[in-house]
């Protein structure tokens, strides 16, 4: 079967077979007959052709390049959420405590100050781009947890495009290594033989 198409577009994995799209990532679909996709409208030539795949693998360079990114960014994320989760479950059992909490922190690099902080029922939390906003514990925990759970599952959700991502890597190596030897058998089947000299 020829391959009818050089590439899938973004909906084409999701939409008929029930799989779930890959943030849009086109979906490279293997030439099974080089000699019908080169007959294909838009593949005059193998350089064309060549060039093509190799935009297309580029592509998906840069696409790895940003979920990698992604995925540095939420695996520094979620232990950050878990130790903040596990400061106000600490919180919450201390509050109704009269005597104040003994703690540290960090004043500035390697350089720790102490604190007593008194029983409170409110925290403050850094939502990013230099947002704060205080809350009750018990919203600041369902908020963590909430946040918690949808990091960890953007993290799989990332880890299953990057796989994805992967085998569209090695489906357009192996289409440009087809349609490279395809092109080579063609020109010494157009190649006069050569006279052996004796």
């Amino acid at each position: 079967m020829a391959a009818s198409r050089e590439l899938g577009t973004p909906g084409d994995s999701a939409a008929g077979n029930g799989h779930r799209s890959h943030l849009g990532i086109p979906e490279a679909v293997f030439v099974e007959d080089v000699d019908a996709f080169m007959k294909q409208p838009g593949n005059e030539s193998v350089d064309i052709v060549l060039k093509k795949l190799d935009e297309q693998y580029q592509k998906y360079k840069f696409m790895e390049l940003n979920l990698a990114q992604k995925k540095r960014r939420l695996k520094s994320q979620i232990p950050e959420i878990r130790q903040t989760l596990h400061i106000l479950k600490y919180m919450q059992r201390k509050k109704d405590s009269p005597k104040p909490l003994e703690t540290r922190f960090l004043l500035a690099d390697n350089l720790y100050c102490k604190a007593s902080v008194p029983p409170m029922d409110k925290v403050c939390l850094w939502l990013g781009a230099n947002v704060m906003l205080e809350y009750d514990i018990d919203e600041a925990r369902l908020l963590l947890e909430k946040n918690h759970s949808v990091a960890t599952s953007n993290l799989e959700s990332l880890e299953e495009d990057l796989d994805f991502l992967r085998d569209q890597f090695t489906t357009t190596e192996v289409n440009m290594a087809r349609v490279y030897n395809w092109d080579v058998k063609r020109r010494n089947r157009e190649e006069p033989p050569k006279a052996v000299v004796a």
